[in-house]
């Protein structure tokens, strides 16, 4: 448990943003594992029918850990104003509302998913493969909103270091499942899916048990979950908001893959590598926006924006570096990158995967902005204008993948991201630069020790 609200501002940002990057690699790691052992023993067919999915379990995935991420701001702002009785009942319905919000999810995927697949334009020979994947995925969203409410509500009281133990114990077990899965059970690509979900169901078990026995002010009782408007109202506000910012990202993704997939089987494995070498290149991005939403949200309850503006200045300078680093690597060593994570050596794939990544890594400065931006502005309690921004993205990603690829094919898809960002970054900049300017009269200036 730590205070974000004293103490240097970068010492505690890269403090907080550490345990974060280490858990979300070994979380994009068990990700290229699941890639590689699928390409590996299933072979390129079963890599596109992973592929052809994988931006509808991005955008599932993605609202539930944004819901749970919203609820955390909440708690994190509490806990920040030092309430401990209201940090508590956050908690207690951040599972109530997140399992009810969840079961909605799952029933509706599951009833349409034919239609969704259809929507996708997943190619025949992909479909039964596809179907089996995604419905075990779908089903263990359950396991995955309860990590993620309690690793959410950790980091929030500032433990961003217990929910990385559990995440690499579930890495680990993802790994070892995912062989014995596929390669000695024989479950086809049904088996990574299983993996996976039995993976995040043991890290959530045993994040419940550590939590309960670590923090007794978080420990609920049945009046906890019943609602409260004053309660229900803020959390929906930024649950939903951060889900949906997260799932308007994802969904504008999905409507590129559907022009994707009706390029060809190649295409298909390229684009699946290129975007997980791609999550890669951008999990410090993400890293620092998740810090910055719980450091801006103790701040806020705080009421310190003098401590926000220089969390600001110090995430989005580490973010520059970065992206300098990756263009660099996009035109040295990204070939070997691709084939150390489909196992091909099939040109065409290597080529368009690096090539995606050699364009679209020259715009890689707008990404930091924007996702560091967002975050922060969530944990200030705005919670409009990223849902505005990341419905721009959606609107620019469909108009793109509708007009755009059916005439210029890939090249549609590999424009489309870095036009998007330009468009996307103006109004969360607009909105912070605003809310700066008008808290600059009110703001308390500490000397930090």
């Amino acid at each position: 448990m730590k205070d974000l609200t004293h103490g240097k501002p970068a010492k505690i940002i890269l403090y907080f943003a550490l345990p974060i990057l280490i858990g979300n690699l070994f979380n994009l790691a068990y990700n290229l594992a699941d890639t590689r052992i699928v390409g590996t023993y299933l072979g390129n067919d079963a890599l596109a029918a992973v592929g052809s999915i994988s931006t509808l379990n991005d955008l599932l995935v993605g609202f539930v850990v944004g819901l749970a991420n919203g609820f955390a701001v909440i708690t994190a702002q509490h806990f920040g104003s030092g309430d401990r009785e209201k940090s508590r009942k956050v908690f207690a319905l951040s599972i109530l509302m997140g399992l009810i919000v969840t079961a909605v999810i799952v029933a509706g995927s599951l009833i349409f998913m034919g239609g969704l697949l259809d929507w996708m334009n997943v190619m025949d020979e992909h479909r039964a493969a596809s179907t089996e994947y995604i419905a075990v995925i779908i089903v263990g969203l359950f396991f995955s909103i309860i990590y993620n409410v309690l690793a959410g509500n950790l980091r929030a009281i500032g433990d961003a270091y217990t929910p990385l133990i559990f995440l690499v114990i579930s890495a680990v077990l993802n790994v070892v499942l995912d062989i014995v899965c596929v390669k000695y059970l024989a479950m086809g690509v049904r088996g990574a899916a299983v993996a996976t979900v039995a993976s995040q169901a043991v890290s959530a078990v045993l994040c419940f048990g550590y939590t309960w026995k670590k923090y007794a002010f978080l420990h609920f009782n049945i009046k906890d979950f019943v609602p409260e408007k004053r309660f229900i109202k803020p959390m929906l506000a930024s649950g939903m908001s951060m889900g949906l910012m997260n799932s308007l990202v994802a969904f504008g993704t999905l409507s590129l893959q559907t022009a994707i997939n009706t390029l060809g089987t190649n295409t298909i494995v390229a684009h699946a590598a290129t975007r997980k070498l791609t999550n890669l290149y951008m999990l410090p991005f993400s890293v620092l926006g998740t810090t910055m939403a719980t450091y801006g949200g103790q701040n806020y309850g705080a009421g310190r924006y003098d401590r926000i503006r220089s969390g600001l200045k110090v995430s989005l300078g580490c973010s520059y570096i970065w992206c300098v680093i990756v263009m660099l690597a996009s035109y040295t060593i990204c070939p070997y990158l691709i084939v150390a994570i489909t196992d091909t050596r099939i040109q065409e794939v290597i080529d368009t995967a690096c090539l995606y990544q050699k364009f679209d890594t020259l715009f890689y400065l707008l990404v930091p902005t924007i996702t560091i931006l967002r975050n922060s502005l969530q944990g200030m309690g705005d919670h409009i204008t990223p849902i505005f921004s990341s419905g721009l993205e959606l609107a620019g990603k469909v108009l793109i993948a509708t007009l755009l690829t059916p005439v210029i094919g890939y090249w549609g898809i590999i424009v489309s991201e870095p036009v998007v960002w330009a468009v996307m970054v103006i109004p969360l900049i607009v909105s912070m630069v605003k809310r700066m300017k008008r808290a600059g009269t009110s703001v308390v200036v500490h000397v930090e020790k």
